[in-house]
């Protein structure tokens, strides 16, 4: 869930879909009647007696289908029940808002977890052409769309895992991994995606390796 707080009206939808991807992972779907900007945010309440709670859209802004990842948190109000849900179902929904938005100039998305929602988006929208993906997880089966993602992208899909090793990762957290550089670009934007630890200690590790603080954009997740 990201972090940014706006006041604006939710409207009923029917879920088309719900898929789990990964353990306790869900991707759902529900007919779009709007626009949006690839990496804005929406808030979602199963009824309007709760506080909803605010997701980045996982998917392109030109498919029918807006698409919400989200983790189950066993102690939440929400996203236990939502797990559970089946198409037909009813959710509330507001209309897409943030300013953490992605455009075609170069840039590195850096995300760890579930915080890989708004650069999936970006890449549907078809902005993934001039970036560098990477996606920092605990174990294997935490790599989203990694099989899209690494066909399109190639080597500017970096995996890096802390937990469990392949021959295809980097083992360690993404701030390892760009520890590990000796050089990194100071004229593209960097998008940062995670729990407020990682933005924080990334967004430092960025500036002390020459990155103008001006060329970093985060959305934090808890």
């Amino acid at each position: 869930m990201a972090t940014k707080i706006k006041i604006t009206p939710l409207k009923e939808y029917s879920l088309t879909g719900n898929l789990e991807i990964a353990p306790g992972v869900h991707l759902i779907t529900f007919r779009k009647p709007w626009d949006f900007h690839p990496g804005q945010v929406v808030k979602i309440a199963l009824n309007l007696n709760h506080p909803p709670r605010i997701y980045s859209l996982c998917s392109g802004n030109h498919e029918h289908e807006a698409a919400i990842l989200f983790n189950i948190k066993e102690d939440g109000l929400l996203t236990p029940k939502l797990a559970t849900m089946i198409p037909g179902e009813k959710i509330w929904v507001s209309e897409p808002y943030g300013s953490f938005t992605g455009t075609a100039e170069p840039a590195w998305w850096i995300a760890t977890g579930t915080g890989i929602a708004p650069f999936y988006s970006m890449f549907r929208s078809g902005l993934g052409e001039n970036k560098k993906l990477i996606h920092g997880v605990s174990y294997l089966n935490q790599f989203y769309f990694d099989d899209e993602l690494e066909w399109a992208m190639g080597d500017n899909y970096i995996r890096c895992c802390s937990r469990e090793s392949s021959c295809n990762t980097f083992p360690g957290r993404v701030t390892d991994y760009i520890s590990s550089l000796e050089k990194l670009p100071a004229n593209v934007k960097y998008y940062l995606c995670g729990k407020a630890i990682m933005v924080v200690e990334m967004r430092d590790l960025l500036i002390l390796k020459g990155v103008p603080f001006e060329n970093i954009l985060a959305e934090i997740y808890f």
